[in-house]
Formats: C-alpha cells, sequence, structure tokens
C-alpha cells in the first residue's frame, strides 16, 4: 500500500506535485483519504488472514470486531467526554506507586506518569526511540485508566489542524464540563523564550504568545493542583526542588492561541508528514531540529499548550492535553508506517540518518510505572496498537 496509491490524484504525488504547496483544503481532503483507504486495507488484511486460518481449520485470534481505532476527541460523545475526564480524575486520586525517596512531589497515579518522564526526558526525545517509546507510554497510560479507573474507551486524540484557527475554542479547551479544562485567564504578557538545556547548544528562541496565560479556571481541571516541576527549557522559570522531583504544588496555567497550531500543525504540514519517503526525513520534520525555530508538530502543538507545566519539555505529562496530543502524534506515525507496510514495520528502516540507532531493542526502564517491562523494539513491530488510528 504506497504512498502514491493511497493519495492518487488527490494531490498528484506521482506527477510530481509539492505536497507542501498544496491548499489546506485539498490536503484536508487527501488525509481524510489516507484514513478511510488505510482503515479499509487494515480490516481487509486482518479478514484475508483469519479467512486463511479458518481454511486450515483453526480460528482466528485477530478478527475485526476486534480491533479498536482511536477516536478524535470532539468526536465522543458528551457522555463518553464525561466518561474520560473522570478516569483522568480517578487517576489523579489514586495513589502513587513511584516513593517518595525517589520523588517526593509524586501524590498521585497520575504523577507516575510525570515523574517517568521527566527521568527519561534527555534519553527518548531527539533520538531514535522518540516515537516508539511514546508509543509505548501513551499506550501505558490508556491502559491504567482502562484496568484502574474503569474507563471502557480508548485514549481519545487531538486532531491538530482541526481547531488550528482557534484551539482554546476547541471541545478540548473550551471550558465546558466535557472538556479538559479552559485556557488560562488572560494576562498581557509576552510568548515564552525557549532556552536550550546545558550542552544542547543553540540561542533562546522567543516564541509568539496565546491568548491566554494566567490560570485555568474553567472546566473539569480548574484549579487543579501541579506536583511536579518545573524542570527546565523556558527562560526565567525558577526550577522545583530536587531537579524537579520535589514537591512543589502549584495551579494549572496554559496558554492556548492559534499561532503556534497554525504555523507548526496545520494541514499541509500533516500532509508533508505522511509523504516522507523514510524514517529520518519524517523524524526531522515530526521532532525538528533541536532547539532552532522549526521545532515541527510535536513541540509546535506542545507550545501551542504553553504555560505550566504544559511547556516544559520535562513535566508536559502533567497537563491533561498532553495524552491527547500524543495520541495524534502516534496516529499520525500509524498512517505513515501503514502506508509502507512492508518496510516501515521493520527495524532496520530505522537505523538510518540523523536519529539512526541500533537500541531498538533496549528495554526502557519505566521504574514504579508499571510491573511491565517491554522492548522498544516490539513495540515498534506489534502491529496491533497500530490499529488505533
Amino acid at each position: 500500500m504506497k504512498l502514491q496509491n493511497i493519495l492518487g490524484a488527490s494531490l498528484l504525488i506521482g506527477g510530481g506535485a509539492d505536497v507542501a504547496q498544496a491548499s489546506q483544503e485539498a490536503a484536508k481532503d487527501a488525509i481524510e483519504s489516507v484514513a478511510e483507504r488505510t482503515k479499509a486495507a487494515v480490516l481487509e488484511q486482518v479478514d484475508n488472514q483469519a479467512a486463511k486460518r479458518r481454511e486450515c481449520g483453526t480460528e482466528p485470534s485477530c478478527t475485526r470486531d476486534k480491533l479498536v481505532f482511536r477516536r478524535e476527541y470532539g468526536s465522543l460523545s458528551e457522555v463518553e467526554r464525561l466518561e474520560y475526564v473522570d478516569a483522568v480524575k480517578c487517576l489523579q486520586q489514586l495513589p502513587p506507586r513511584t516513593p517518595s525517596t525517589a520523588a517526593a512531589g509524586a501524590k498521585s497515579r497520575f504523577d507516575d506518569f510525570v515523574v517517568t518522564h521527566i527521568n527519561q526526558t534527555l534519553t527518548i526525545h531527539f533520538t531514535g526511540n522518540f516515537m516508539p517509546w511514546h508509543r509505548w507510554f501513551v499506550h501505558e497510560y490508556e491502559k491504567a485508566l482502562r484496568e484502574e479507573c474503569g474507563y471502557t474507551g480508548y485514549q481519545p486524540y487531538w486532531d491538530w489542524p482541526r481547531y488550528a484557527s482557534a484551539p482554546q475554542d476547541s471541545p478540548i479547551f473550551d471550558g465546558s464540563p466535557t472538556s479538559l479544562g479552559g485556557n488560562g485567564e488572560y494576562v498581557v504578557h509576552d510568548g515564552p523564550v525557549i532556552s536550550p538545556p546545558e550542552g544542547f547548544g543553540g540561542g533562546d528562541i522567543q516564541l509568539p504568545a496565546g491568548v491566554g496565560g494566567g490560570y485555568v479556571t474553567t472546566g473539569p481541571f480548574a484549579n487543579m493542583t501541579v506536583n511536579l516541576g518545573p524542570v527546565g527549557g523556558l527562560n526565567g522559570t525558577k526550577p522545583g526542588p530536587d531537579g524537579g522531583l520535589g514537591y512543589n504544588p502549584r495551579r494549572l496555567k496554559r496558554d492556548v492561541g492559534p499561532a503556534m497550531n497554525t504555523r507548526y500543525a496545520n494541514y499541509t504540514t500533516v500532509m508533508n508528514l505522511l509523504a516522507k519517503p523514510d524514517f529520518n526525513q519524517y523524524r526531522l520534520l515530526s521532532e525538528g531540529v533541536p532547539y532552532t525555530v522549526e521545532i515541527g508538530p510535536h513541540g509546535g502543538i506542545h507550545d501551542t499548550i504553553s504555560g505550566d507545566p504544559g511547556a516544559d519539555l520535562f513535566t508536559s505529562p502533567g497537563d491533561p492535553t498532553f495524552w491527547t496530543h500524543h495520541s495524534m502524534m502516534d496516529r499520525m506515525w500509524s498512517y505513515w508506517q501503514l502506508l509502507d507496510p512492508e518496510t516501515r514495520f521493520t527495524e532496520s528502516s530505522m537505523n538510518n540518518g540523523t536519529y539512526g540507532h541500533i537500541t531498538w531493542r533496549t528495554s526502557p526502564s519505566l521504574g514504579r510505572l508499571t510491573s511491565m517491562t517491554r522492548s522498544i523494539w516490539g513495540t515498534l513491530a506489534t502491529r496491533s496498537a497500530l490499529v488505533r488510528l
């Protein structure tokens, strides 16, 4: 299922048209075509494999009724969104697994995930394992919601370009009871200045301001307490105790606005992602070039959320919207892989270029997050995880 066959004439890829020049509307139509055809191809493949097993007298273990397709947050019903919100709040009320001796600031099961991200940030960003590690991270969070808090759905995603012109008014941020909390209260301010960690090189980056900047006072996560961090990344931000792992209670802040979203995560950006011929080029656009203005949709959406902890590279999972963003990151990678599954599900396809690694079989340490240890390579190669589109 090659890219040219999926996109067909919608963007004239085979004829040499530049995807970057396609209009937003044309790119949107092409992306929807990719989504529909990819899903149909997955279902067809599952049906064919099931039929072959039955022909051999074996009952198939994987059938289309067992597949899960993750959904866009706004497409969930009000009841479904409320159930998701309740599950997230449940995680925030459960006791942590992280010992206080390891991270005194971890006060809930929700905080366990933040601790894990803090401890591994410098080895899971701008590295070859960024995409598969975060795929597994989102899966573990989804699993905790379901197994520990009784959630019956799956992790929804944030369709970045759909709400790019006014993300603050989207179902995620509109401040309604079914949202993930509103934007921060508006305060007059300049945009944040990102400073690279010591040893990373590069200079400060001035980002545009959003249309909030203050505390979140509306929606289910109004006045939510953030326990961990800050760690670093924003110029002028005072780090929290114990390298961000200490207890530092403060209120959730956001600075959501359209500037970053329209610049870094619009329809043509997403289309460009899907058109990349190899993992190296995909990664360079997706995560961007470290500490330059070309921060890609990954950094662009984190800085669309902005605020505290949203704009902190280390503690960003402490904002509940982190998980919708990274579910979308995984959705895009899933599509890209499924456009050429013969090569894009292989370990060797990942070991070249700027982000090339030979560490795909390394088992990540997740501390007290989970008792299960699974190799990065196993996550990469598990196609069942990829049908959650």
